[in-house]
């Protein structure tokens, strides 16, 4: 295994918590303008709220989420923590691969949605009950991001569970 220098380590660990930080950042956002398109009485500020959301989901939340993914791959093949060494890592990869799914597949369907129902319908959107579930959906995606985000974030900092017992074969 490639060990990566002090300095290589710490830049990389650094970039990762950056491209992490980004993608809790931007569902935060998401959670905002979620909240203020459920508030508003203006039209204007309705669209504007999933236009916005749309776009976030199409730039920083998957250049951040493709970043984090690539940085953590390289953190485990280049470190001494492996891929499945320890419990903790385990976890982590599948939320991560749970939120990957989420942001690519669920943010832009679920946006994009949002988007065409409150320009062709404005308020009025709010009467469709499939709007509505879309809403829920959207709302729903968003929830799981910034719960598994912060369950990376503290699984990173408490490594619970320790290492896997290693089977000789």
């Amino acid at each position: 295994m490639n060990q990566l220098k002090r300095w290589q380590r710490h830049l990389l660990l650094a970039i990762h918590i950056m491209f992490s930080g980004i993608m809790l950042g931007g569902m935060a956002v998401f959670l905002i303008l979620n909240i203020a398109a459920a508030a508003t009485d203006d039209p204007d500020v309705f669209r504007a709220c999933f236009r916005v959301m749309n776009i976030l989901a199409h730039s920083s939340v998957r250049a951040s989420t493709v970043g984090a993914f690539i940085s953590g791959v390289l953190l485990s093949a280049l470190t001494h923590w492996g891929f499945v060494r320890y419990y903790w890592i385990i976890a982590k990869e599948l939320l991560t691969l749970c939120a990957i799914a989420v942001n690519f597949v669920g943010m832009h369907v679920w946006t994009l949605k949002a988007v065409r129902w409150s320009a062709s319908a404005g308020l009025a959107a709010l009467q469709n009950p499939e709007f509505l579930v879309n809403r829920l959906y959207l709302f729903t995606g968003i929830a799981f991001q910034i719960v598994s985000l912060v369950a990376m974030f503290l699984l990173s900092v408490f490594k619970p569970w320790g290492k896997r017992a290693v089977r000789s074969a």
